[in-house]
């Protein structure tokens, strides 16, 4: 199966995080096939009931190869132009690991050992899997982890806090406002001083951003609200201490502050001959904690049209991120 048949068959099954369990099923076949021919060790880590990691090693697991197994929803299948693979997951990173996985087989082919393939779950909500593999490492001295960074290597990747806010207030008929208290109006207050706080910048990663994905609230138009909630994703430049405290200073207490996801902002390592970037979402890179050795960005595919509907990958991409993926492996061996 060539990388191009191997990226659609992945796409064509329906793996939305925390419904892995099909896909690994495929990837474990794929890797018992390829551990069978040249002499490899498979193995599974259960991170949840009907949720695995997948490891495959040949020799000492020196380099490791990883990406993860999940996607956004909704689902959709593949299907193929001249220039592009279409579906869910696509570029984010069923490309990835069909590139790889053929990358691997290369590899082995020549002769090459000492090089070992992570597959993990989660990682589209809270990084379960990789949170789980820094906790089970396997003496890996270099990870190459797998996104959509247009064949470049990453030099560093913002980070992500996620917060939930909740305003509380007091109900009462519409008609008469003077008797309630608006949870809403509150949250409204408080997220434009949100809105209106400086954000930090890194002369490499670039600014903060930030963005209000959900607010809800209330009972009816006619009832003034008791309660309302937002949450939020802010990618970091930093560590997210001195984020957390200016949020903190920001809301003064009006509404709760639980902070639900914190992934510091990473800078990463280069290589000679490879071109790089600097790409502005989050990774399992943090999760692993070093763990599986110094980390690596790299990936066919751009960010930009991950989680829409009009995912795709170039062919011509995931072509060249076999040839790349050999070579990285091939100089981190030396």
């Amino acid at each position: 199966m060539n990388v191009f048949e191997l990226t659609r068959s992945l796409v064509d099954i329906e793996s939305i995080t925390g419904n892995e369990l099909a896909v690994s099923q495929y990837f474990t076949r794929v890797l018992h096939d390829l551990c069978s021919r040249f002499q490899g060790h498979f193995e599974t880590m259960e991170v949840e009931p009907n949720r695995l990691n997948l490891f495959a090693t040949w020799g000492e697991p020196v380099v490791t190869f990883s990406t993860h197994m999940d996607t956004v929803p909704p689902f959709f299948p593949s299907r193929e132009d001249e220039e592009h693979i279409w579906g869910r997951g696509a570029c984010d990173t069923k490309g990835i690991s069909a590139s790889m996985i053929t990358a691997i087989e290369a590899l082995l082919a020549s002769g090459v050992r000492n090089i070992a393939m992570l597959l993990v779950v989660g990682e589209e909500r809270n990084s379960a899997g990789a949170y789980y593999a820094s906790k089970h490492p396997r003496g890996s001295k270099f990870l190459i982890n797998g996104e959509p960074t247009e064949n470049r290597l990453a030099l560093g990747s913002k980070g992500a806090l996620r917060i939930e806010l909740e305003a509380t207030g007091k109900m009462s008929h519409s008609a008469y406002p003077e008797l309630g208290e608006s949870a809403i109006n509150k949250l409204l207050d408080v997220l434009q001083d949100l809105r209106a706080m400086d954000l930090p910048t890194n002369p490499i990663l670039g600014p903060s951003t930030m963005n209000i994905g959900v607010i809800s609230g209330g009972r009816a138009p006619n009832v003034v609200p008791d309660w309302a909630k937002a949450e939020l994703l802010i990618r970091l430049v930093e560590d997210g201490d001195p984020l957390r405290k200016a949020v903190d200073n920001a809301v003064a207490g009006r509404v709760q502050v639980n902070e639900l996801l914190r992934i510091p902002a990473l800078h990463l390592g280069r290589l000679e001959g490879i071109a790089t970037t600097v790409v502005a979402y989050t990774t399992d890179i943090p999760a692993f904690g070093g763990a599986w050795g110094q980390p690596f960005l790299l990936g066919p595919g751009t960010i930009h049209v991950a989680h829409t509907s009009e995912e795709r990958v170039p062919k011509g991409q995931l072509l060249e991120a076999v040839e790349i993926y050999q070579r990285m492996a091939k100089s981190l061996l030396v």
